[in-house]
């Protein structure tokens, strides 16, 4: 649990609620987390999924892990404890993107299972969505990939601490969507989440 340091604070509730943005959107927000190994395909289908829910005329935005690294959580690395720190923030940014009823395309390894479900706890308190997307692929087809050479570094000692290497990935349990990247396309995998979303209710 993070101390609150700040005191004499108090949270102020404006006029405008959740679901008037979602009148107005025509939308309801919720926070889409893409998990899986470096090279798995998250930021590769969070990019397809929002072209595809732009097209369809619905407001998102895609929180990418190396984008959010070179901005608000610069002064984090990779040890167990900035890892945990650097999730909790994204969390607390995608519970913004969701009250303000945008749809967030959350991507990020967030390896430990813990973190994940502080960030769908968080989500519960306030009564917002959480879909949790298994970006599901095998390690050697993910070091195959190796898009960044990520992995052929970690295997020559070159990076410490990367995930699926020398440090664990532990795999969701329960997500609301798992997919196989390794054996299916890209469009299968985009057709999986909208066809999820308009189930749900989140669009139409």
């Amino acid at each position: 649990m993070i101390e609150q340091k700040a005191t004499n604070v108090t949270w102020h509730d404006g006029d405008i609620t959740i679901d008037d943005r979602a009148r107005l959107l025509g939308q309801r927000g919720a926070t889409l987390w893409f998990t899986g190994l470096s090279g798995s395909g998250k930021s590769t289908v969070a990019v397809a999924v929002e072209n595809a829910l732009f097209q369809r005329g619905k407001l998102c935005y895609r929180l990418d892990g190396d984008n959010i690294r070179l901005g608000i959580n610069k002064n984090l690395g990779f040890s167990a404890e900035d890892r945990t720190e650097n999730i909790r923030r994204i969390g607390e940014i995608a519970k913004l993107f969701v009250d303000s009823g945008v749809i967030a395309l959350s991507s990020f390894i967030s390896p430990y299972r813990a973190d994940r479900d502080k960030v769908r706890a968080l989500h519960a308190e306030s009564g917002f969505a959480f879909i949790e997307i298994f970006v599901d692929c095998s390690l050697a087809e993910a070091e195959l990939r190796d898009p960044k050479g990520l992995y052929k570094k970690a295997r020559a000692g070159e990076i410490k601490n990367f995930t699926g290497i020398d440090d664990p990935y532990e795999a969701p349990t329960a997500a609301e969507i798992h997919m196989h990247t390794d054996q299916m396309t890209l469009d299968e995998e985009v057709a999986v989440i909208i066809a999820y979303l308009e189930k749900q209710g989140f669009i139409v």
